[in-house]
């Protein structure tokens, strides 16, 4: 393992106050976005169900507990840099959905999805 391959304590705590972009391919263009890492006080506080629940309603919880994250990792971002703000916790809910799941994608899943075009004439 090199040195590369290995995080500093520092850089990685520096990332909770690192404004960090990324990118979502829609339809032909680019949506870019901006976020911040969360410490485990600036983490959402939801319920989480319990072990008895279904897979359904685990599910659902879970879904919440990771929009919310992501909403706070963007609205975090947008504090501390307002002139990179493209996505807002005003808009969030008025973005097509599958740019949304892109953005959840790349700010969890660490990659940037692309999406092919999608044809809207079609029900």
């Amino acid at each position: 393992m090199t040195k590369n391959e290995t995080w500093n304590i520092d850089d990685l705590i520096a990332l909770t106050e690192t404004v960090q972009t990324g990118e979502v391919d829609y339809q032909g263009k680019k949506l870019l976005f901006q976020y911040c890492e969360l410490t485990e006080g600036e983490e959402p506080k939801l319920e989480l169900p319990p072990e008895s629940a279904s897979e359904d309603v685990k599910n659902e919880v879970y879904q919440k507990v990771g929009l919310a994250r992501i909403k706070t990792m963007v609205d975090k971002a947008n504090k501390k840099n307002p002139d990179g703000a493209t996505i807002t916790l005003d808009n969030w809910d008025m973005l097509p959905s599958t740019v949304r799941w892109g953005i959840s994608q790349a700010v969890l899943g660490g990659g940037s999805p692309n999406f092919r075009d999608v044809d809207d004439t079609v029900a």
